[in-house]
């Protein structure tokens, strides 16, 4: 009897919609110079005004008129692809520009674009065993996916320690031989938990057991630091940190990744990784879009302390209310229901009656039991805004019979 493929694929999709954890992409089209403004497609045949709550274009670049006008003009200049790899046809003027646009962002030497930060992580970490014989790799137990899968490509030793606990990461490179190099790779803002890492205690235990550092900024870069160069930035350690990793896709408002560190190490990894080497460049007009992006959030810091207001006042409002939310330090504002159908069901009702749009973050993003809705407010979300996000989540929070905090 043959092989039933589909019954394998089907049972896999069943699998998840049984958990409660099934993903809908909603269909979006934002709406230009309005931002959070979008029009939602539930069908075919109807469509809604919705407010995005849940956007990684954390500052509203991608509808900054002047990051439009760099793309537009890049495509008038240029055309639309970049025509291939980087090493065949596929370097632009732009790349180079954008390249050194973002070395002087870290004050480093080089700087390195990819595809995408997943790509940007995943290639450079890799290929840092191949680098490094004998390397040892030391991971957060929180590192993002692209930094895991990264790191299992490198199929070198790794040890894996507990979240931005010291002791522990202490004791494992102790543990170490003094004579390998090692490794340790961790993240400034951890997106889902809304917290920090201790970037400067971690440096000093590098110091001390001579170990590489490898940071993912790719929630921070653009938001924090006098000219957006991320937490590295806003706490003067970028010189500590070997290995700075950023996305273009969030803060910039555009797509794609990069690394920035000395000439050696980034001429290295572009010699060296395979997710550089045989991928197709950004576009001209991207990366034209993102260097006009990190121009001007280097010199627009009210924008950031803009934002950092607007996530205090959501703070505030929910804090008040006795809602369970992660009081963290950073502009992320998760909102815990800590039931993948319960999740699901409130975005779902916030969207179809309220025209609020806020994701379901469920498994294997986030652990079983602590599902959440992820707020992302930006400068643009008015009081307005969050007087009827606050009034439609009383609604439905009551009716799904969540609890609230008791409010002094």
């Amino acid at each position: 009897m043959p092989f039933d493929y589909t019954s394998h694929f089907s049972g896999a999709v069943d699998s998840v919609r049984g958990e409660g954890r099934y993903r809908v992409f909603q269909d979006i089209r934002r709406v230009k110079g309005e931002f959070p403004k979008a029009v939602w497609y539930k069908d075919d045949y109807s469509e809604k005004e919705i407010i995005v709550w849940c956007s990684n274009d954390y500052l509203g670049m991608g509808q900054n008129d002047c990051v439009v006008e760099a793309v537009k003009s890049a495509v008038d200049a240029a055309g639309t692809g970049s025509g291939g790899t980087r090493n065949i046809a596929g370097t632009t003027h732009y790349h180079v520009q954008l390249e050194k646009e973002l070395a002087d962002l870290h004050s480093k030497d080089r700087a390195l674009v990819f595809t995408s930060g997943y790509v940007a992580n995943e290639a450079t970490l890799g290929v840092m065993s191949k680098i490094l014989p004998g390397l040892i790799i030391f991971s957060d137990e929180m590192n993002h996916a692209s930094m895991i899968s990264g790191i299992q490509r490198a199929r070198c030793e790794k040890h894996i320690f507990k979240h931005n606990d010291l002791a522990d990461l202490e004791a494992k490179l102790k543990a170490a031989p003094a004579d390998r190099p090692k490794l340790i790779a961790f993240e400034s803002v951890y997106s889902m938990d809304a917290d920090i890492a201790p970037i400067k205690e971690i440096c000093d235990l590098a110091d001390k057991y001579n170990a590489l550092t490898y940071i993912d900024e790719v929630h921070a870069v653009g938001m924090y630091g006098e000219r957006g160069g991320g937490v590295c930035e806003a706490r003067d350690l970028m010189d500590r940190i070997d290995i700075i990793q950023g996305t273009l896709a969030k803060a910039f408002g555009m797509i794609g990744g990069y690394i920035a560190a000395n000439e050696t190490i980034v001429d290295a990894v572009r010699s060296m990784a395979s997710g550089f080497i045989f991928t197709t460049s950004i576009p001209p007009s991207t990366a034209a879009g993102a260097l006009r992006s990190v121009k001007i959030l280097k010199i627009s810091p009210e924008m950031r302390d803009q934002h950092q207001e607007r996530a205090n006042a959501l703070k505030a409002r929910f804090r008040a209310d006795g809602f369970p939310f992660i009081d963290g330090d950073t502009h992320i504002v998760p909102l815990m229901v800590g039931d993948p159908v319960k999740c699901k069901a409130i975005s779902d009702r916030l969207i179809e009656e309220f025209g609020i749009y806020v994701q379901p973050i469920n498994f294997p993003t986030v652990p079983r039991g602590t599902e959440r809705l992820r707020f992302t407010p930006s400068p643009f979300h008015t009081d307005a805004m969050m007087d009827q996000l606050m009034g439609a989540l009383h609604r439905v929070w009551d009716e799904m019979d969540l609890k609230r905090e008791k409010v002094a």
